[in-house]
């Protein structure tokens, strides 16, 4: 995982250990195997690559599953539902709609949907600076320097930062979610069986309340 994307992925820098959503739900299916899990962080731009070449078993790291990464890798059943939204200073009452974004300076994070969303309406018509970051946070911190006049970024990340922060961001959907989205952990397409025994472990955990547990703990009851 990209451990620099909370609430999904982050590590703790008191304890030095890996935090969030997909690392509880990541111990949780390991449990249901009989198995250990090891974490490893790893940048965005090189995730897919590592797993292909075997440097870990799968990724867990809020991963959007789409047609161009199913043509590297096998995704699990879909285990979260995901948007995405702009992200603006909580004093700016600039931008309420994507159409907004024109001639503004916009922040994603590089090859994410995010990205791909940001590119899509530049094709359109929609002519924005596009600033492109090696981690969400670092797009945020320039947000809230004033270096950015929004980010759009995936709604899990959006809100969890809203909320912990709300004198520095908001989040911005317009009259509906921008995109629909469905997260799946990614295996090597040699590796079968792993994907099979991730996919019965996240039916179980689902069905005897693991997962609704853990989601609760990081987004509240949905």
């Amino acid at each position: 995982m990209d451990a620099t994307y909370p609430p999904f992925e982050y590590i703790n820098e008191t304890t030095k250990e890996f935090e969030g959503f997909d690392v509880d739900l990541m111990k949780a299916i390991a449990q249901k195997l009989g198995l250990k899990v090891e974490f490893k962080n790893v940048a965005w731009e090189g995730i897919i690559p590592g797993l292909v070449t075997h440097q870990y078993d799968c990724i867990c790291s809020a991963m959007t599953i789409t047609e161009e990464r199913a043509k590297q890798v096998d995704f699990s059943d879909p285990y979260f539902i995901a948007s995405q939204v702009i992200v603006v200073r909580a004093d700016d009452d600039r931008i309420h709609d994507v159409k907004d974004l024109e001639g503004r300076v916009v922040g994603v994070q590089l090859g994410t949907t995010g990205d791909f969303f940001a590119e899509d309406l530049l094709k359109q018509g929609i002519h924005f600076e596009l600033k492109k970051y090696k981690t969400t946070p670092d797009a945020l911190l320039d947000l809230k320097n004033g270096n950015l006049d929004a980010v759009i970024i995936d709604n899990g990340i959006a809100l969890w930062m809203a909320k912990k922060c709300p004198e520095d961001y908001k989040v911005i959907t317009g009259n509906k979610s921008l995109t629909h989205e469905e997260y799946g952990i990614a295996v090597a397409k040699d590796n079968p069986e792993l994907l099979k025994a991730i996919n019965q472990a996240l039916k179980e955990i689902k069905e005897d309340g693991t997962y609704q547990k853990i989601y609760e703990k990081w987004f509240g009851s949905s």
